[in-house]
């Protein structure tokens, strides 16, 4: 799984590795296999829908201190 960030902290998780880094947009990569990665998504796992369980990225994001890229936003 990758996502695009505008900031991102010093020390990442050993699950996730900086791809890319150009003009201030920033790559992450994420080792969605790794344990460490599965026990925070259980830890941040909700009722995103009725019936729909799972984490929303912004929280995964905010948990990690990240700044991601907002695709939906119009500049």
């Amino acid at each position: 799984m990758k996502f695009y960030a505008t900031s991102i902290p010093q020390a990442l998780p050993s699950w996730a590795t900086i791809i890319s880094n150009n003009a201030g947009l920033i790559e992450v990569e994420i080792n969605d296999k790794d344990p460490g990665f599965h026990s925070i998504i259980e830890e941040l796992s909700t009722e995103i829908e009725p019936g729909i369980i799972g984490v929303k990225a912004g929280d995964l994001c905010q948990r990690l201190s990240i700044e991601m890229v907002d695709s939906n936003e119009k500049n």
